[in-house]
């Protein structure tokens, strides 16, 4: 790093209002041009990074000691020693998390608050620093800003230790980084995601705002992945721009970066100054990919504005560029539409069996004609198969007839009950107590009548009479619910829902359902058919199930009705068909068992029963798009 450009010196110079501050400030970046060990490198960066990000009370810049994995301080903001102990733990929290990190610091009552902020330096994927700093309290987009000029110019310091790493060990490194962005190609199956993925991979790895792939299609360039943006559509003036420069590479053959690296070079670079202006970029870099003699796309890659492209990042593009030409038109060819794969499909296997040769094939093609009138004139059952589920002939509800609180649920689904035991409990201590209370009060009230009436009072006899038949009433009505409040099973039967185990001491509303209960000796079975195959089931045609605990055995049954009520499953409607059983299925059988059934429709043509599905799509498929 032998000189500053005007524009990076600009980008962090501002109003520095002490003289002595600002000529420690100039110092700083003579040193950092003129830097001659990374001590010295690294302290001038603290300073100007510090100052660029505004009001830094402390800051620290810790690297890898050479050959060992250990950090160690090398530069500290300001120089004079103090104890700097409260940036250890936000630095270190960077370093496990591998990420940039903010953390609130606790504030003097009546302070103002503050913020420490810590990044990571990478070198090839791993973690070899990290920069902290204590700064003064701001706003959240303020924070973002400091973040943002750590992360950037975080890059200086990777590139010195790009510069003082061992020749070998990096070279290795920036293959292993190529390897890895190539990969990324490979992890998604559609090549629109592996695309996307690829250029976030690159934007993330090499420092970059932003990473443009771009497919060549006939004599134009169309934009097909930008990173961190699956939807790009939108900024259409910047597009233009990114493929006119991806153009201007392809048309010169080579790499092209603005501003150049090296100056001697001579090449166009007029789409790139324009894309620079547009996007407001400091760099960008535009690398061709190759397969085979034939161009295919190309790779622009745009920095944050002050940051250049250095020799080491260009060596991994063009690396990365080399590999990934065959792979993006290895997964392009292989995304491509169906009409377009049969095109080619259907000329190579024509120039197989008109051309000379291919014995194989013109076989294979024989055998094909012979098995294709086979299926024209061969039948076969035409069954529609559907998901099962089998359901209790009458299913019970018991829900709750008063409002109270679970008190015992020994019994959960899956038990089987009998008529009249109990499956649960309400807390009745509050009944019972005014039901003691309403006995006294007619108890009281039958005293006061029997007065009454010995001293012949008639008026008062009258209504107390009528005030015990109110109490009686109200005592009945506690005794009643009372009564209520055990629930027991109104035949014998198997709980296929509800659960009160977890709820003891919880409140119940009254009308809430808590079991449901289903007889054990009768059932029925309830298919969900595809809408498409519900014109060709009616009531009385005959099937097999297979459930799936018990998948070698198949029970007969028979279609009893067709409902009209459909469900939406998986972007699909279905309709519910009911069947019974034609004989006794066993007591191995359980309400909530699933399996796959069959229905047994006539005797058809297996070439149909095969293309049904395809050929009821091409119908709809037809009507949809035919005037």
């Amino acid at each position: 790093m032998s000189s500053v450009t005007p524009e990076i010196h600009e980008q962090y110079r501002g109003p520095i209002a002490d003289l002595a501050a600002r000529r420690a400030y100039e110092q700083a970046w003579a040193r950092f041009a003129q830097h001659q060990t990374p001590e010295e490198f690294c302290g001038s960066w603290l300073l100007i990074q510090c100052h660029a990000i505004g009001g830094v009370s402390d800051g620290v810049v810790a690297l890898a000691k050479p050959g060992s994995a250990s950090l160690a301080p090398v530069a500290y903001y300001p120089e004079s020693p103090r104890d700097r102990r409260h940036l250890a733990r936000i630095v270190e929290r960077a370093l496990k998390e591998g990420r940039g990190v903010v953390e609130p610091q606790a504030a003097a009552q009546g302070a103002e608050a503050r913020y420490q902020l810590a990044y990571p330096v990478r070198l090839e994927g791993q973690v070899k620093g990290v920069v902290g700093v204590d700064l003064d309290g701001r706003s959240e987009t303020q924070l973002q800003a400091a973040m943002r000029n750590l992360q950037w110019g975080s890059s200086w310091l990777e590139l010195l230790l790009r510069r003082h790493s061992d020749p070998q060990q990096a070279e290795r490194l920036r293959l292993k980084l190529a390897l890895d962005l190539v990969a990324s190609l490979l992890e998604a199956q559609r090549f629109g995601e592996s695309a996307t993925a690829f250029a976030t991979q690159m934007a993330a790895h090499l420092g970059c705002d932003r990473v443009t792939l771009g497919i060549l299609t006939g004599k134009r360039i169309k934009v097909s992945a930008v990173s961190h943006s699956p939807q790009f559509e939108g900024r259409a003036n910047l597009m233009r721009a990114i493929e006119s420069a991806m153009e201007e590479a392809i048309e010169q053959g080579e790499a092209v970066v603005h501003p150049p690296l090296d100056e001697r070079r001579p090449l166009v670079t007029r789409a790139h100054e324009a894309l620079l202006r547009e996007s407001e970029a400091g760099a960008a870099a535009t690398f061709p990919l190759a397969h085979g003699n034939q161009l295919v796309g190309a790779l622009t890659l745009e920095r944050a504005p002050g940051y250049r492209f250095d020799a080491p990042v260009l060596v991994v593009c063009e690396a990365v560029a080399s590999i990934a030409g065959p792979i993006i038109e290895l997964k392009r060819t292989s995304d491509a539409s169906l009409p377009a794969h049969a095109g080619r499909s259907a000329k190579g296997l024509w120039n197989g069996i008109a051309g000379p040769g291919h014995p194989v094939l013109k076989l294979g093609m024989a055998a094909t004609l012979a098995l294709a009138v086979f299926l024209g004139f061969a039948t076969g059952d035409f069954r529609v198969a559907a998901d099962a589920t089998l359901e209790g002939s009458v299913q019970r509800a018991i829900a709750a007839q008063i409002a109270g609180y679970v008190k015992e649920a020994p019994l959960r689904a899956g038990d089987v009950v009998t008529t009249g035991q109990v499956i649960g409990r309400f807390d009745d201590r509050d009944l019972r107590l005014e039901r003691v209370k309403l006995a006294s009060e007619r108890d009281q009230f039958d005293r006061q009548f029997r007065e009454a009436m010995s001293k012949r009072e008639r008026g008062q006899a009258q209504i107390l009479r009528a005030r015990i038949s109110q109490a009686e009433a109200q005592l009945a009505l506690v005794e009643e619910q009372l009564a209520r409040t055990v629930l027991t099973a109104p035949f014998d039967g198997v709980i296929v829902s509800g659960d009160l185990t977890q709820s003891l001491g919880a409140p119940v509303e009254r009308g809430q359902v808590l079991f449901e209960i289903a007889p054990l000796d009768g059932y029925r079975v309830a298919l969900q058919v595809d809408e498409r195959d519900i014109p060709h089931i009616a009531a009385g045609q005959k099937g097999q199930l297979a459930i799936a605990s018990m998948s070698g055995e198949r029970f007969a049954f028979t279609v009893k009705t067709v409902t009209p009520v459909n469900t939406a499953r998986e972007g699909r409607n279905y309709f519910k068909v009911e069947a019974v059983f034609e004989a006794d299925a066993g007591p191995r059988l359980r309400p909530g068992m699933k399996g796959v059934a069959k229905i047994h429709v006539d005797e058809r043509k297996l070439v149909w029963i095969w293309t049904r599905s395809f050929t009821d799509w091409l119908h709809l498929w037809l009507w949809s798009w035919l005037p």
